[in-house]
C-alpha cells in the first residue's frame, strides 16, 4: 500500500516520477486567468486566520459543505470562524474521490507545513499550527503569491475599471510577479440584463461621451481596450454560456431599441452579442491579443439564494446547449473578416470536448504555433478525470505539445497548489504512454513537451514581456 499523498502522489511509474521532479515541478506559473482581487494584492493584508485563507470565497468547499448538510451560518453566514473551520474540517474528513480532499491536504503541507489528516477530531491541532504560521510570517496576499513560484498572474476586470490597484501593485514592488489585468466585457455584451442601460451610461462617463448608438458603443470598447492595452493587458475573457449567432438584424437597431426601454426577442439579443463579439475579436486581433472564450455554464440556478447571497457562490452547474453549429459559424464570421486573434475555447460540458478539440484545427495558422487553443479542464472538470480527458482529447486530435497548460480561475490565494496537481497529472498520463512503449522514452523531447506545457508555451502565446 502507498503511503498517503508522498513525494511522489499521483506518479504511478518511475517515467512519470522523472517528469515531474526533473522537469515539471521547479517551473514558474503563467496564471493567466484568476478571479484574485486586485485590491487585496495592492493593500496586502496579513490574514487573521486559517478560515479566512481556506474558505473566504472558495465555492468549491462551500458546495461540498452543502452537500454535507451543514447549515449556511457555518458557510457565508455568520458563525466564527473557528466554527466554519471545524464545521469544513468535520466534513472533509469523508471526502473520498473528492478533488478537494487532495487540494486541501496540498494546501496545508506548502503553506503551513502541516502533514495531518484532516479530521473532525484534530481540527483543533490544524487550525492553532495554521494560525501560527500565519501570526510568525504575517503571512499576506504577496507572501502566498511569491512563495508560489508565480510569474505573471492576469486577473479579470471589467472595461469601466480605472486599473488603479494594478498601478499601484507594480509600483509597490512586494510582489514578485507581473500583476496584469485581462479584459472581461461580460456586461456590454449581456444586452438583455436590466442593468445594461445603466452600464452603458457608466462606459460612457469614462469615456467622456453620450453614447448614442452602436457605433459610438464601439467606439468607447475600443478606447477602453487600448487603455487595458497601455496597461500590459493582452487577453481578453468572455463568459458565453451557449454560443450567439445570428447575423439577421442589425445591432444599431437592437441597441436602440434596448436604450429606449423596448423588450427584446432571444434572436435580436443573440444578434447583438454575435456581431459585438465580432467587431471585438477584430480589435483583439489587430492588438495580437489573445481571446478566452468560456462556454457552458448554467448560473444561479437556486434564485433563492442569489437572491440572498449574490452571484458565484456555488449555485452554478453544467449546461447542455447545442454549440458546434453556432461555434463554427461565429469563428468563420471573424476569419473572413480578418479579425479572429489567438483564441482559446473552453466548455464546461465534457461532452463537447472533442467538439471544441476538432473546431481548433478548422482556424490553426502559422502566424502562431498553436493559435487555436482547447483550455484547460474547467471549473467542474478541474480534476484528474476532467483533466486528463480533455488532454487526451487535445493529444488525441490536436497539438499536445503545443498546448498553454493549466489556470488557476479562482478567488483563493491558496489555489496555485492546483498547479502542482495538473503537473502531477500530466506527468503521469505522458508516463504511462511510455512505460507502456507508446511513445519512446526520450527525455528531451518528453522534458521539452512538459516544460512547454508548464510554462513556456503561456509566455510564448501571451507575449507578456517578463
Amino acid at each position: 500500500m502507498k503511503k498517503f499523498m508522498d513525494d511522489n502522489f499521483m506518479l504511478n511509474n518511475e517515467t512519470a516520477v522523472k517528469l515531474f521532479n526533473d522537469y515539471a515541478k521547479d517551473m514558474p506559473i503563467f496564471d493567466y486567468h484568476c478571479h484574485l482581487s486586485p485590491q487585496m494584492m495592492y493593500e496586502d493584508k496579513p490574514f487573521e486566520n486559517i478560515t479566512q485563507i481556506f474558505l473566504g470565497g472558495d465555492h468549491y468547499k462551500w458546495r461540498y459543505m452543502r452537500s454535507n448538510g451543514i447549515d449556511e451560518s457555518y458557510i457565508t453566514g455568520d458563525k466564527s470562524d473557528y466554527d466554519k473551520f471545524k464545521a469544513f474540517c468535520g466534513c472533509l474528513q469523508y471526502a473520498i474521490g473528492n478533488p478537494l480532499y487532495h487540494w486541501t491536504h496540498l494546501e496545508l503541507k506548502r503553506y503551513f507545513n502541516v502533514d495531518e489528516v484532516v479530521t473532525a477530531e484534530n481540527c483543533d491541532t490544524i487550525w492553532e499550527k495554521c494560525n501560527k504560521v500565519i501570526k510568525e510570517t504575517k503571512m499576506s496576499p504577496s507572501t502566498l503569491i511569491n512563495q508560489s513560484n508565480v510569474a505573471v498572474l492576469c486577473t479579470t476586470d471589467d472595461p469601466i475599471d480605472s486599473l488603479e490597484y494594478h498601478k499601484l501593485i507594480a509600483e509597490k514592488g512586494h510582489i514578485k510577479a507581473k500583476v496584469l489585468p485581462a479584459f472581461r466585457p461580460d456586461r456590454l455584451i449581456n444586452i438583455e440584463k436590466t442593468d445594461f442601460t445603466d452600464y452603458i451610461k457608466a462606459l460612457g462617463n469614462i469615456c467622456g461621451m453620450n453614447i448614442k448608438n452602436y457605433d459610438e458603443l464601439i467606439t468607447a470598447v475600443n478606447e477602453r481596450i487600448d487603455y487595458f492595452h497601455n496597461a500590459g493587458c493582452r487577453i481578453s475573457d468572455h463568459a458565453l454560456d451557449g454560443v450567439p449567432f445570428n447575423r439577421d438584424y442589425s445591432a444599431d437597431d437592437i441597441f436602440a431599441k434596448k436604450m429606449n426601454g423596448e423588450n427584446l426577442s432571444d434572436d435580436e439579443i443573440n444578434a447583438f452579442k454575435c456581431e459585438t463579439l465580432i467587431r471585438l475579436a477584430k480589435k483583439y486581433s489587430e492588438l495580437d491579443w489573445a481571446m478566452q472564450l468560456h462556454i457552458g455554464a448554467l448560473r444561479n440556478n437556486n434564485s433563492a439564494m442569489f437572491k440572498k447571497l449574490g452571484a458565484d457562490v456555488g449555485f452554478d452547474s453544467i449546461a447542455d446547449y447545442e454549440i458546434a453549429a453556432d461555434l463554427s459559424a461565429l469563428l468563420d464570421e471573424m476569419e473572413c473578416n480578418d479579425g479572429l486573434p489567438k483564441t482559446i475555447l473552453y466548455t464546461l460540458n465534457p461532452k463537447d470536448n472533442y467538439v471544441l478539440a476538432t473546431m481548433l484545427g478548422n482556424f490553426q495558422s502559422a502566424e502562431t504555433a498553436g493559435k487555436m487553443q482547447f483550455g484547460s479542464a474547467w471549473w467542474f472538470n478541474d480534476q484528474r478525470d476532467g483533466m486528463v480527458e480533455q488532454m487526451k482529447a487535445l493529444a488525441n486530435l490536436g497539438a499536445l505539445n503545443k498546448f498553454v497548460g493549466m489556470l488557476t480561475d479562482s478567488r483563493s490565494f491558496l489555489s496555485y497548489t492546483r498547479h502542482e496537481y495538473f503537473r502531477r497529472i500530466l506527468c503521469n498520463m505522458l508516463g504511462e504512454w511510455v512505460e507502456n512503449g507508446e511513445f519512446p522514452d526520450d527525455f528531451d523531447t518528453l522534458g521539452k513537451i512538459v516544460k512547454d506545457i508548464c510554462f513556456n508555451n503561456a509566455k510564448r502565446y501571451f507575449n507578456v514581456e517578463m
